[in-house]
């Protein structure tokens, strides 16, 4: 989907910031450099996938898996959340994961520190997410209603039907009736067909005949205003700003400063979604590698504004800094 992968991107990426500069160029170059199962290299790979699960399905696992030695992360691993459950466990506190299978019933997954998992918005009580298009299935089968019958109604308007109404007249016999609507039928038949040579044929006829479009007197139903009623819901649902969609609905569109503000609220409410997931990570490796040291999480700064508005505020922030020095 367009939006959930705008979405992702919109993220951006971070480096991992520690009071020893030579622990966090190692722990960035691990983190620049971990294998992903499945999918290259990179931290950055991992949570774009993981991130895609979350927002499609409302659930996200990954597994950290560690050498033979247990002594080192060896990679990292984007794992279908359809293939596990997660359960609250008898003491309603902790999270169990049963591992589905297809001819066995499920297995309770016994080490579950290497497991990561992030669950969407969950309902109040439950462990499991919501999906980020939870409840936009009726919204999406009335649009591919309309547009299913826009594209039938092209169809007919593309390959025209004709009626074409013979008027005998009262002297001529009724066995010669039958034979010139006969030949009438065949000659229209050779008129409609596309001849080899390209030349268009015309069709000549003599006596009192009418000629119809089949359905030419219908009007076609304006879909413009329910479309566009049930594309806000969905854009409403996803917080993005209608133009970054490819929705132009006005000329002079572009970002205002609230959806500005509503789309950096939504990247921070992901971003605080993933810390906990990084944070483990991390803070397994610097474990593995005998590093006791706190470190923090730099996300690369959100700036959705426009080029002429980002100089125009730095020329205003430079012509304030020379006045203050004169």
């Amino acid at each position: 989907m367009q939006a959930i992968s705008k979405i992702i991107r919109l993220i951006g990426g971070f480096k991992i910031d520690t009071a020893n500069p030579i622990i966090s160029k190692r722990v960035n170059n691990f983190l620049d450099n971990v294998v992903i199962v499945g999918n290259g290299n990179g931290i950055n790979n991992f949570i774009s996938c993981y991130l895609d699960s979350l927002l499609t399905y409302g659930n996200a696992i990954g597994e950290i898996v560690l050498d033979s030695n247990n002594s080192d992360i060896l990679a990292l691993l984007n794992v279908n959340a359809a293939k596990i459950q997660a359960k609250r466990s008898s003491d309603s506190i902790s999270t169990e994961f049963w591992l589905n299978s297809n001819s066995l019933s499920p297995q309770k997954i016994k080490c579950p520190q290497l497991l990561l998992f992030s669950a969407l918005n969950p309902s109040a009580g439950e462990v499991n997410g919501n999906s980020l298009i939870k409840g936009l299935q009726l919204v999406g089968n009335i649009l591919m209603k309309i547009y299913t019958a826009i594209g039938s109604n092209f169809d007919r308007i593309g390959n025209v039907r004709f009626a074409v109404n013979y008027k005998p007249d009262p002297s001529v016999e009724i066995d010669s009736v039958q034979e010139i609507a006969q030949n009438i039928a065949t000659q229209w038949e050779k008129t409609m067909q596309t001849p080899n040579d390209g030349n268009i044929r015309d069709f000549v006829a003599i006596g009192d005949m009418e000629i119809k479009v089949i359905g030419a007197d219908n009007n076609a139903i304006d879909t413009t205003v329910p479309v566009r009623q049930m594309l806000e819901q969905i854009v409403a649902k996803l917080s993005i700003p209608p133009f970054l969609l490819g929705l132009n609905w006005s000329t002079t569109e572009r970002m205002s400063k609230q959806q500005c503000e509503i789309l950096i609220s939504e990247i921070q409410s992901y971003r605080r979604i993933l810390s906990p997931i990084i944070n483990k990570i991390v803070r397994l490796w610097l474990r593995l590698h005998d590093f006791e040291s706190d470190f923090s999480i730099v996300w690369e700064k959100i700036n959705l504004q426009d080029e002429v508005s980002q100089a125009r505020a730095q020329l205003m922030f430079n012509q304030a800094k020379r006045l203050e020095a004169n």
